[in-house]
């Protein structure tokens, strides 16, 4: 993977090199004592520095010994690589975010393929170096001269973002990660792989069932063509990619798309943004279950199903959503109160679907009361560990939640709610991944 970096053949008797490599500080310390002009040593040929060779191999002692010595954390080998883009094509993060913190540049380019440290931590599906460079992106003075939505679609050399390698290498961890920050998940590639090429071909090519679920749930365009006129129906069949070819078939029922342009979905906190997440992926596996029957593949079938419908059915009446009556609420919508699961709080978020020339949705409202949803909240259940107040408690839960309840069925005879009772989920648990690809195998470029 990446660079494997050596020391040999280097022309410097002093040892620091090697000692670099194998993490010897007291070695280090002394050398650099010794004479502080080591600081500042590279290898004859490929112009390697001790801080690239710390970064590289995950040294992270001699990596800070090293900054507090006032080297500059942007040094450049012959390749015009920093140890910031060596630390992410290996996944060191630990030297990654002391790097950051260091104040080293996340937006500079190498002349291999002229990428950044951001594409080298989506090639090489390394999502926690990833996610530490974005964030220091959001908050250094890359957003604000840049602009963070920019640099998170930066182009390398061959017009290849970030996301793009993302989903040619299968890496749907790293697809999560672009998309959620702002990646265009129809952008198209300039000489990478095929001209023209969306993340939707790449991920095609690639077989990768996770990130081609990913990608259409985030709206990815099944028809959009390569400069060859190919739709990534017809690349994944090319490919011999059976089970990806049937979720491209223009011809399939349309996933479900996270509504991403409503205001109040962007500002969901992370619970809640998880549960709806989940809900969505949910929902769109059932629909890939009843796909990939019918062209003779199939999902892994869950082991514990029957345990999960086992619990639903002991839930309290009181507890379950008035509109489905299969799931338990989760969501509450603030100011009215009402409560939803989390399956038909999606369904009425997606109920409308995005206009693809202005990127909006029309804002939902309260399918109970009509009022404008401005803000989701998970529910919060009280807890305890004194028993001798639990009956009491269980009493009062239990009457709050009735009468909860009956609201929601007092109210449920809006329009909004006869519309969102026909949406149809079928019955969603939790599924396995279906992943088909091992992430960690490297695919080549050129193919």
């Amino acid at each position: 993977m990446g660079q494997n970096l050596s020391c040999r053949g280097t022309n410097h008797d002093h040892g620091l090199f090697t000692a670099v490599q194998q993490g010897n500080l007291q070695a280090v310390t002394s050398l650099l004592q010794q004479d502080p002009s080591l600081f500042h040593q590279t290898t004859l040929y490929d112009r390697f520095s001790p801080l690239h060779i710390a970064a590289t191999n995950g040294q992270i002692e001699i990596l800070s010994r090293l900054l507090h010595g006032s080297v500059n954390p942007d040094v450049l080998n012959r390749q015009k690589q920093t140890p910031l883009m060596l630390a992410a094509m290996h996944g060191r993060i630990a030297c990654v975010e002391k790097l950051l913190e260091a104040g080293a540049n996340v937006l500079m380019f190498d002349t291999v393929n002229g990428r950044t440290c951001l594409h080298y931590a989506a090639y090489y599906g390394h999502f926690s170096c990833l996610q530490a460079i974005l964030s220091s992106a959001q908050s250094s003075s890359v957003a604000a001269s840049w602009g963070f939505v920019r640099f998170v679609n930066v182009r390398d050399g061959k017009g290849a973002t970030p996301l793009h390698l993302a989903a040619r290498q299968r890496r749907p961890e790293c697809v999560h990660i672009l998309l959620d920050s702002g990646a265009l998940v129809c952008a198209s590639t300039g000489r990478y792989g095929y001209p023209g090429s969306t993340p939707l071909h790449l991920a095609a090519r690639g077989g990768s069932l996770d990130c081609i679920r990913e990608l259409l749930a985030w709206g990815a365009d099944r028809l959009q063509r390569d400069s060859s006129g190919q739709i990534p129906y017809m690349v994944a069949m090319k490919h011999r990619h059976g089970s990806c070819a049937s979720l491209l078939n223009p011809t399939s029922a349309e996933p479900l798309v996270w509504p991403s342009p409503l205001k109040f979905i962007s500002e969901l906190n992370a619970d809640a943004k998880a549960l709806l997440e989940q809900a969505l992926m949910d929902a769109n596996k059932e629909r890939e279950k009843n796909i990939l029957k019918g062209g003779g593949y199939s999902l892994p079938s869950p082991s514990h199903s029957a345990c999960l419908d086992d619990n639903i059915s002991e839930v309290s009446e009181s507890e379950l959503c008035c509109i489905c009556f299969e799931q338990v609420c989760t969501i509450e919508v603030q100011n009215c109160g009402h409560q939803m699961c989390a399956q038909c709080t999606l369904a009425l978020c997606c109920y409308n679907k995005p206009n693809p020339t202005t990127a909006s949705i029309t804002p939902p409202v309260c399918p109970f009361c009509r009022s404008n949803i401005s803000r989701l909240m998970v529910i919060t259940k009280i807890e305890t560990h004194d028993e001798t107040d639990q009956d009491n408690i269980d009493t009062n839960s239990s009457k709050t939640n009735k009468l909860r309840k009956l609201r929601n069925l007092n109210d449920g005879g809006s329009s909004s709610f006869k519309g969102l009772s026909s949406v149809s989920f079928g019955k969603l648990g939790v599924r396995s991944s279906g992943r088909v690809a091992d992430d960690s195998i490297m695919v080549k470029e050129g193919n």
